[in-house]
């Protein structure tokens, strides 16, 4: 008995007809491999530094910076061969690529109510807010997403578009609630920050006000436009583009996993130690000079 196995190759997005095709794919090589380097090694400096890990903020940093290292990983897939997200799709990924995109929206919320606690009721949030509670919100953003993705593709199909249909109002909910937090956060950054004294706590709170804000800001700016693309796609059963290669407003909301790890470093100068000692100065090779001659030594001569 012979065994015949039918396999079928997923096409590449270009056709390599013009010099255009060789940019675009190019392109998109670069992008996928930036954002896997600058959002894998944020990842990993977090991981590695012990006084990273025991700061909550730097928690939902790690959990973003795994979501985003993934995301660059789909960049090859999604925009190297043709793919196209959304219904219906062509030669998808079951939505599992996408919904990262949610788990990043759901760590952005609880970092939000996490920051407002941590500067409008310290004595609240040294309290119950503990590390545990903490790594079991980041965790519950993953179940979250994927459990409902899960059911989606398990139950019948009229059930599935109930599903999809509370899905997207929970979605406006949350947005509305991420724009008001922001606003939130701008006044408090503004107000009582300016009541506390000079000192690293103070410039601590700041500065982690400060990134949960600009990094929400820019997710906000970057991935509304894909957002209602895909409504009035879905709707209108139109697409613009044939793939997610030549799709700029897929690229958009991509961009954000790139956009997102560069924030936290510009930003924080702690995680940029971080990621330096644990990650680039091991790979480059770099290592601080040594001290031949002791002070002991010295002092004996």
């Amino acid at each position: 008995m012979i065994l015949s196995i039918n396999i079928t190759l997923v096409p590449l997005s270009v056709d390599f007809d013009s010099p255009g095709d060789y940019f675009l794919f190019i392109f998109h090589v670069l992008v996928g491999t930036s954002t896997v380097i600058v959002a894998g090694s944020v990842a990993c400096g977090i991981i590695k530094t012990n006084a990273l890990l025991r700061q909550n903020r730097f928690i939902f940093m790690l959990n973003t910076s795994i979501s985003d290292t993934l995301t660059g990983c789909g960049i090859f897939y999604q925009c190297l061969f043709d793919v196209r997200v959304g219904f219906p799709s062509k030669n998808g990924t079951y939505y599992i690529l996408t919904s990262l995109l949610g788990v990043n929206i759901m760590t952005f919320l609880f970092a939000q109510f996490d920051r407002y606690f941590a500067v409008c009721h310290p004595f609240f949030y040294g309290r119950f807010i503990t590390t545990r509670v903490t790594v079991c919100l980041n965790v519950y953003s993953w179940v979250h997403v994927y459990s409902q993705l899960l059911i989606q593709h398990l139950v019948p199909l009229s059930i599935a578009v109930e599903i999809a249909v509370y899905s997207r109002i929970s979605l406006m909910l949350i947005i509305i609630t991420k724009i008001a937090m922001t606003i939130k956060l701008l006044i408090v950054a503004k107000q009582q920050l300016q009541r506390e004294p000079p000192g690293p706590e103070r410039d601590s709170k700041k500065e982690s006000l400060l990134i949960i804000v600009v990094v929400v800001m820019s997710f906000l700016l970057l991935w509304s436009p894909g957002l209602f693309n895909t409504i009035l796609s879905s709707l209108t059963g139109k697409y613009i583009t044939k793939n997610e290669a030549v799709n700029p407003l897929g690229f958009l909301t991509r961009s954000n996993a790139l956009c997102t790890p560069s924030l936290y470093l510009s930003a924080s100068p702690s995680l940029r130690t971080a990621v330096w000692k644990s990650v680039w100065s091991k790979i480059c090779c770099c290592k601080q000079p040594r001290r031949f001659v002791s002070a002991r030594t010295l002092v004996g001569k």
